[in-house]
């Protein structure tokens, strides 16, 4: 396997992928655009290398990201060079397990998405299974035992040398403020590895729960089982326990987990509210969380705010992707009363930025007549005491900074794109 790992075809396409996921550098401070030049100089070295077992992997870098409840969580960054060799690895070793994995596991695998996993979680809902085993692994990827996920790699790979890079890999060292770390167990969240390996330890939980003939939907390490009723859930919940703690060496976060009813339950950042529609009793219609929405309302002050140095128009164009990637991602989700009061939130956040860019009174003054506003008018507005978040909601500014005059602009308002991409208005929902 090891040749069709270090072929030219392979490693070409590992490279063009590892340049287009950019991130940033390693340990070593190589950076992405540099990766083709240190590869025609040093290609053949390294493959002589990995060939005859002499290969060493550098440290990964430990980078510690903020969380929303506030704690951090550790991401490490291999170098650029290793970034490549892993995806190369991914690119061979994936298609031997893809074949195996199960239909109900949606996460980083070809042709299926989170969109798929909540659809399929409410289609169960809709079938009767109104009890959900909510289930949180805690700290998992940091939890992996490396032992049974060689053992279960080594049941489709028998080449030494490939197992060999991967248990490099596992073991390879993080630094971390300046200090090595030695590894026993986990796997490295930003490894290009890591999506395959989370799949291949948890596909044995997919065939237990197949085995019993549960209804399941995984989405990486986040999985959740639906049964009829709440003894059944009781049941099923203490036996995933017992195989998780003894055969996979995993542990539940219990204040995470537990049984939950539709309307309690929340799958990939997505809740469930009763559909009161004439017809549709015992069925329920996808929301955003809340969690997800102050995540997203987070965001868009960000951009919004004042006192970020930025041009409109770099505003709205940041503005556009974030909008754009969010929605694309809970088009699913019914939203239209909460976009438009989200809309207009923002609306008037460029008001103000617009308001406070204008700074001097004289200047305010000449562009509110520009606007349309009379002489007398402007004069007065552009010497107001109220604060700039009053005159933003004022009729001040929006009669003359209109809707209109901003999607000139550029501004693109959330609900019209949401109607864009939302099944709702374009699709049936189960596809």
């Amino acid at each position: 396997m090891i040749e069709q790992v270090l072929s030219g075809k392979n490693i070409q396409k590992a490279t063009r992928q590892t340049v287009s996921n950019k991130g940033s550098a390693g340990v070593d401070g190589m950076t992405v655009s540099e990766l083709k030049e240190y590869l025609q100089t040093h290609q053949v070295t390294l493959f002589t290398k990995i060939v005859n077992e002499k290969y060493r992997p550098q440290a990964i870098l430990g980078v510690e990201i903020l969380k929303d409840n506030g704690k951090t969580r550790l991401l490490g960054v291999p170098t650029v060079v290793e970034r490549m060799l892993q995806q190369a690895v991914s690119q061979m070793v994936a298609p031997h397990f893809e074949l195996k994995f199960k239909e109900y596991s949606y996460g980083f695998r070809p042709k299926r998405n989170a969109h798929q996993a909540i659809q399929q979680s409410q289609k169960y809902i809709h079938e009767g299974y109104g009890y959900i085993v909510d289930i949180d692994l805690q700290n998992f990827f940091d939890e992996v035992d490396h032992a049974i996920l060689l053992q279960l790699i080594y049941r489709k790979i028998k080449c030494p040398v490939t197992l060999r890079l991967i248990r490099l890999w596992l073991r390879a060292p993080i630094l971390i403020k300046g200090k090595l770390t030695k590894r026993r167990k986990g796997i490295p969240q930003g490894s290009p590895l890591s999506p395959l390996l989370s799949n291949i330890m948890l596909h044995e939980l997919d065939c237990f729960l197949e085995l019993k003939k549960e209804k399941y939907v995984r989405y990486a390490d986040d999985f959740s089982i639906y049964a009829k009723g709440k003894g059944r859930a009781q049941q099923i919940g203490n036996q995933v326990f017992l195989f998780l703690k003894n055969k996979l060496k995993l542990t539940i976060n219990k204040e995470k987990s537990g049984i939950r009813r539709p309307t309690q339950f929340q799958i990939l950042g997505h809740g469930f509210v009763s559909s009161y529609e004439k017809g549709a009793k015992g069925k329920f219609q996808l929301v955003v969380s809340d969690k997800s929405m102050d995540k997203l309302k987070r965001a868009l002050k960000t951009i919004t705010r004042k006192t970020n140095p930025m041009s409109f128009d770099e505003r709205i164009q940041k503005l556009k992707l974030l909008q754009r990637g969010w929605l694309n991602y809970f088009r699913l989700a019914n939203m239209t009363s909460k976009l438009q009061r989200i809309d207009a939130w923002v609306r008037n956040r460029l008001r103000y930025c617009i308001w406070t860019d204008w700074k001097k009174p004289e200047r305010k003054r000449k562009n509110l007549i520009r606007l349309g506003v009379p002489y007398g008018k402007a004069y007065a507005f552009s010497r107001t005491r109220k604060g700039g978040w009053a005159i933003a909601q004022s009729p001040i500014l929006n009669t003359t900074i209109t809707l209109e005059r901003l999607r000139k602009r550029g501004y693109e308002s959330m609900e019209v794109y949401y109607q864009k991409v939302s099944p709702m208005f374009n699709e049936p929902l189960y596809t």
